[in-house]
């Protein structure tokens, strides 16, 4: 379920709860966190508000929030202080763009000389940019099962726009086999149903790369 399909909640917490975190607004988890409302305004009215203030500079400063009706000291510097959380541990932290199967070779660089077959999905954004890196199944030297379940689950739990499928071929083959591409063919028509694209099948070896889409 994409957060577009969510139905809205007076209350942050319980949609968390039900959906997870990453079903939530900015505002909303701004209004987790500052917990409670004002007279006049519910503690989601004030995320609302605190979204358009950080929204003009991706950032709190203390000075701009002082000011602000209902928000002592504890609400303003717990607000300030998550942000510099998020700030510190993304850092360093880059938004991979995949636009080539060169790009997933580059992307699998611990995987591609496994000497078990890793069957991998790419979740991406609708800029083709990584979301996150799922590993699926690992298998034999020979095969790897795939179900379709676990391979849209993280999709479908994450937002992504499309996905990218990539798996290691430990005998160094790139080939792609019978059992290869009826997998690719079978999670594609049920990728057009969930309406999430499979932007390709990349195999991959310590070697090379082919694309089998």
């Amino acid at each position: 379920m994409k957060i577009k399909d969510i139905p809205d909640y007076d209350k942050p917490r319980e949609k968390l709860i039900k959906y997870g975190a990453e079903s939530l607004k900015i505002s909303e988890l701004f209004a987790l966190i500052i917990s409670t409302g004002t007279k006049g305004k519910s503690a989601v009215d004030i995320g609302k508000d605190l979204e358009r203030i950080y929204q003009t500079k991706n950032d709190f400063q203390l000075s701009e929030l002082v000011n602000y009706k209902g928000l002592g000291k504890a609400k303003i510097t717990q607000l300030v202080a998550v942000v510099e959380i998020g700030k510190r541990l993304f850092a360093d932290k880059q938004t991979k763009t995949l636009l080539s199967p060169k790009d997933v070779w580059d992307s699998m660089i611990d995987l591609r000389s496994s000497k078990k077959e890793h069957f991998v999905v790419f979740l991406l954004n609708s800029r083709n940019q990584e979301i996150k890196r799922e590993i699926i199944s690992i298998g034999t030297l020979s095969e790897s099962l795939v179900h379709p379940r676990e391979v849209f689950e993280p999709a479908i739990r994450q937002s992504a726009y499309s996905i990218i499928l990539c798996h290691n071929h430990p005998s160094g083959n790139l080939t792609p086999s019978e059992a290869d591409l009826n997998v690719t063919t079978r999670l594609k028509e049920i990728g057009n149903l969930l309406g999430i694209t499979i932007e390709d099948h990349v195999v991959v070896t310590s070697e090379g790369f082919r694309s089998i889409v």
